[in-house]
């Protein structure tokens, strides 16, 4: 039996959540299935027998293309080879494990899995997008709170949050956090670029 449980976040009212418990790994995949297009406006996170769906908002389509812009831009600037997966849906059956990412980037050549993925966050999930990623194999994974990324490299026990990234070590957080301005995107991606070529 599916028991939902809805939450709505107090802090921004366009992102709705709803987290499923007894979800089995057909019926996620068959929901994929259905959904279609109309994917586009929802986001499911799916852990072993969990099942969240969210809402996409503007503010979260806004800041997801801004940190996507900002990356590529560093990757093109520093000339380093890359495959721009968006918010694809990644998942293994094995793992039970699936989701789709703000953002992720293959470094080199295209994979089935990601090297690095790129997550917002403006409203608390109900799930362990942490876990899910562990599951699939995604080396690092960036998360972005007002102000700040939180950088987690995956080791043999798990994610441990780290101060730079161990796939771009070159890349400064503080210069690229400061850049992340949604409501002045050429701008501020613009000014990125300058001081990536000054640095």
């Amino acid at each position: 039996m599916v028991a939902p449980l809805l939450t709505q976040t107090p802090e921004a009212g366009t992102e709705q959540r709803v987290l499923l418990h007894g979800v089995d790994w057909e019926r996620y995949t068959a929901l994929l299935e259905v959904l279609g297009d109309d994917f586009l406006t929802l986001r499911l996170s799916y852990l072993e027998g969990t099942l969240e769906i969210m809402t996409n908002s503007p503010e979260h389509e806004d800041l997801k293309k801004m940190i996507g812009m900002l990356v590529e831009a560093y990757l093109q600037e520093t000339r380093t080879r890359f495959h721009a997966g968006g918010s694809t849906t990644f998942r293994q059956a094995a793992k039970q494990r699936g989701l789709e990412p703000d953002e992720c980037y293959c470094l080199g050549a295209k994979k089935e899995f990601p090297d690095l993925a790129i997550e917002g966050v403006i409203t608390s999930g109900l799930v362990d997008k942490l876990e899910i990623y562990r599951g699939l194999g995604v080396t690092e994974v960036w998360q972005w709170q007002p102000g700040t990324f939180s950088i987690y490299h995956l080791q043999p026990s798990g994610y441990a949050r780290v101060n730079t990234s161990e796939l771009l070590p070159e890349l400064d957080f503080q210069l690229l956090a400061a850049h992340v301005r949604p409501e002045n995107q050429f701008d501020a991606v613009m000014d990125f670029r300058d001081a990536v070529r000054r640095s």
